[in-house]
């Protein structure tokens, strides 16, 4: 099926001021000839994320992106769900990390987030299922309103403590299934090939650049 609008060349806003986000967006996006600016780039202020599900998240921030900068934009919104603490945090993945770390300022605290997931799942006893999947959501939009949104998903274990430095937020205490390392220990190019990042990212390609 055609989508109703595809990308051509020329200029990407990618709509976040996350530095790791942006760095596997930018490396995933790299063979299709885009121009990628980030919203940071473009001094773009961060919308509030209102959303109660990674869809009206990520198209809230695509949007604010796209009538902003009038080009399209393409915004992420992806999370840790834990089974065992009924999907939390989920689409507050973000707001868990939430502390005044930076010289007195609000920053993010990726360290005191996993410690507040591990510390929730050592509350339900030794024998909680340490059970988790990271979602992704890819949302598109263009200044005349048009949007499309792609969904990817992995589910693997959470393991404790928190290993490798090659990842950001939850990455290092996610161990994809079928594998032993975090995704913070396993190289970035092959993190790209089977994160739930890269999930969403092969079905925007299959919908935008193939035929």
């Amino acid at each position: 099926m055609t989508p109703a609008r595809r990308l051509g060349p020329g200029k990407l806003v990618i709509a976040t001021h996350n530095a790791g986000k942006l760095r596997e967006i930018r490396a995933l996006l790299a063979p299709f000839g885009l121009e990628c600016l980030s919203a940071g780039d473009l001094g773009l202020p961060e919308p509030a994320e209102t959303g109660t599900t990674f869809v009206e998240n990520a198209l809230i921030k695509a949007h604010a992106a796209a009538s902003a900068a009038q080009l399209p934009a393409l915004a992420d919104d992806s999370g840790l769900s834990v089974a065992a603490l009924g999907g939390a945090p989920g689409v507050y993945t973000a707001d868990w990390a939430e502390a005044d770390v930076f010289e007195g300022g609000p920053g993010r605290d990726w360290y005191m987030a996993m410690g507040k997931v591990e510390g929730k799942l050592a509350g339900l006893g030794p024998d909680a299922p340490r059970d988790a999947w990271f979602s992704c959501v890819l949302a598109l939009a263009w200044p005349d309103g048009t949007q499309v949104t792609y969904e990817g998903r992995v589910d693997g274990t959470l393991t404790w403590p928190p290993r490798g430095a090659l990842g950001f937020g939850y990455d290092p205490v996610f161990v994809l299934q079928g594998d032993t390392q975090t995704f913070a220990e396993i190289d970035p190019a092959e993190k790209h090939a089977k994160s739930h990042r890269a999930c969403a990212f092969a079905r925007l390609v299959a919908d935008q650049f193939a035929g």
